[in-house]
């Protein structure tokens, strides 16, 4: 079992254009790279965890994101050790849809990862939560695209962060720490 990092797709880890599945549209958030080449450095799996309801919604063709995978891993200086999406509506009945932890527990079956050893990192409250519900800590980076701001104990996240460059170092400073 290894450690890892969860990391959203949109708003946290590229900037957020609503049901893009344009390559030439997609640019990392500031810190990006930094953060996650930190990550990896001290031995973090990295794997993006995303909702992608375009699919559903039919703006994009599931086969439209394999594209957006290509250019995320072209622009990151690291290698991703997993990229997972829930292609489903939002009001639909799927587990995988965040908050719903579906995606963290598929990708921990699948990549051999201990959730308490893990980290889910997002801008909005419902990646916290999905975070939390998986049994991994959270972090919230607070960029402005969290708009609800509906608290419950699932939904606080173990730390704010302003980018991914201060949610990884402050993943690297409590490593040890128990949850």
């Amino acid at each position: 079992m290894r450690k890892a990092v969860f990391i959203d797709k949109d708003g946290t880890l590229i900037a957020n254009v609503p049901y893009n599945a344009d390559p030439a549209l997609i640019n990392l958030e500031e810190g990006a790279s930094m953060g996650l080449q930190l990550l990896q450095a001290h031995g973090f799996a990295l794997v993006v965890a995303s909702n992608q309801s375009g699919v559903a919604q039919g703006y994009f063709e599931e086969k439209q994101l394999e594209r957006v995978y290509e250019k995320i891993t072209q622009l990151l200086p690291v290698q991703l050790d997993g990229f997972f999406y829930c292609p489903h509506l939002p009001n639909g009945d799927c587990t995988c849809r965040k908050p719903k932890p579906g995606l963290l527990l598929e990708a921990a079956a699948q990549l051999q990862i201990d959730l308490a050893a893990s980290w889910m990192i997002g801008d909005i409250l419902n990646d916290v939560e999905a975070g939390n519900r998986a049994g991994c800590r959270t972090v919230l980076i607070n960029n402005g695209g969290e708009t609800e701001w509906l608290l419950t104990p699932m939904r606080v996240p173990t730390f704010v962060a302003s980018d991914l460059l201060d949610a990884a170092a402050f993943i690297i400073a409590n490593t040890h720490q128990n949850k």
